[in-house]
């Protein structure tokens, strides 16, 4: 059976990706990154959604990039914007998806692993530089250079199935391969439980896709 390592926040899009991987007959090496981030929640969440779709495996990598900082999501010092925010908010991660791309191309040289899926997504989202198409097609590039399995006539492909979709669309594609998303965790401040904050930029986009999808939105909030 083909191999890939499935990068899966706990978060909606990340858990349609599995999905889609799963359905198009890849075994899946899911793979998390504890980073710091303060919504820890979606760890567990992330646990619930690799058994729920049967990942062959589930894995969590650990990596502090609150050493950095620069980031509402790892400096508890800088606040979760309530509102939309000109430019790119503060809850961009510097470099977040380059680490985490570059954590699942190790991974998937020991797995044998063909492609590396991220829920990447470059219509319904915040402005990270790191979520176009032009830097997954980019960093695709560097990976057939820079690992030995490529180099040995494996390239490893970088797969992006959501990323031009809207979130109506990701969500419609979720729940026609059968996702639970009260499973999925998105809110940037979720609490333990994983209930959401229901105001931060990740519960809106979450929130308008369901309403646009005509679907009932299974989020826990906290209010």
């Amino acid at each position: 059976m083909k191999r890939a390592v499935v990068l899966l926040s706990g978060g909606l899009d990340s858990a349609t990706v599995l999905a889609i991987a799963a359905s198009e007959g890849w075994r899946c090496h899911a793979l998390s990154v504890d980073y710091g981030q303060r919504h820890r929640a979606e760890l567990d969440a992330a646990a619930r959604v690799a058994r729920a779709l049967g990942a062959a495996e589930h894995r969590i990598a650990r990596v502090d990039l609150g050493v950095f900082g620069g980031s509402a999501l790892t400096d508890p010092s800088i606040e979760v914007p309530h509102a939309p925010s000109e430019g790119i908010p503060v809850t961009y991660v510097p470099a977040r998806n380059t680490i985490f791309l570059a954590l699942a191309l190790a991974h998937a040289e020991v797995v044998e692993a063909d492609a590396i899926f991220t829920g990447a997504n470059a219509v319904d989202y915040s402005g990270y530089p790191d979520c176009r198409p032009e830097f997954l097609a980019a960093f695709e590039r560097l990976a057939n250079l820079a690992t030995r399995r490529a180099v040995e006539g494996h390239p490893i492909a970088i797969a992006a199935p959501i990323v031009g979709m809207t979130k109506a669309g990701i969500v419609r594609r979720g729940a026609e391969l059968g996702v639970d998303y009260a499973l999925t965790v998105s809110c940037y401040e979720a609490d333990d439980r994983g209930a959401a904050c229901g105001e931060c930029d990740a519960c809106r986009f979450r929130r308008e896709g369901f309403r646009a999808a005509g679907m009932a939105d299974p989020t826990r909030y906290r209010a």
